[in-house]
């Protein structure tokens, strides 16, 4: 039943559309929405399409930046011959957090999930194989402990070692069933320094 009128009903099943967010919690943002002062409102909806056309996939490791190539892949600091590979954006941010890793990174934009129809042909594996050359010495695979992530992390594996790479995986102190995201800066250290060799 509509109790609010087609604009606020609306906006509430819009907002409920996004992941992690609940009937209840979609409500409680349109309230607040509607509550704000109009040009408040507008800045955010500016903010939203502003990202929605400026933000693009990088051309070297397809994390998400405003330019042709990132700001990581593009700084010369970094060490390219060492890769790591995580699933999305939030999965880098987190590790970028912990200031230790110094090389680069490859998004995949998800994870091999046959139950939910994902193959490797829907993420960025393709990506990843063209930017396998000679100066490519590591490549650390730090997909999520679940089951997706390591299915993904064994594909990839099959799939780099022949190349002559060097294939490591992040170690124990990520806890299995866990979203890199979450996880603490010490602990993401400690599987970092603790990878191992697939």
């Amino acid at each position: 039943m509509n109790y609010y009128g087609n604009p606020i009903t609306r906006l509430i099943e819009e907002l409920a559309a996004l992941p992690g967010i609940g009937g209840k919690s979609a409500q409680r943002l349109a309230f607040h929405i509607i509550n704000l002062p109009r040009d408040e409102v507008a800045a955010l909806s500016e903010a939203i399409l502003e990202a929605k056309d400026k933000v693009r996939y990088c051309d070297v490791c397809c994390n998400l930046t405003e330019e042709d190539i990132c700001p990581i892949c593009a700084n010369t600091k970094r060490d390219h011959s060492v890769i790591m590979v995580v699933e999305d954006p939030r999965d880098m941010a987190a590790y970028e957090r912990t200031k230790e890793f110094h090389g680069v990174y490859h998004v995949l934009h998800g994870a091999i999930s046959p139950m939910t129809g994902v193959t490797p042909q829907d993420i960025r594996i393709k990506e990843l194989l063209r930017r396998m050359d000679d100066t490519v010495q590591e490549v650390i695979l730090a997909t999520n402990p679940n089951v997706e992530g390591e299915a993904t992390a064994m594909y990839l594996s099959k799939l780099l070692k022949p190349l002559g790479v060097k294939v490591t995986r992040i170690a124990n102190g990520v806890p299995v069933g866990g979203d890199l995201e979450y996880v603490d800066e010490i602990t993401l250290f400690r599987a970092l320094e603790g990878r191992r060799e697939l």
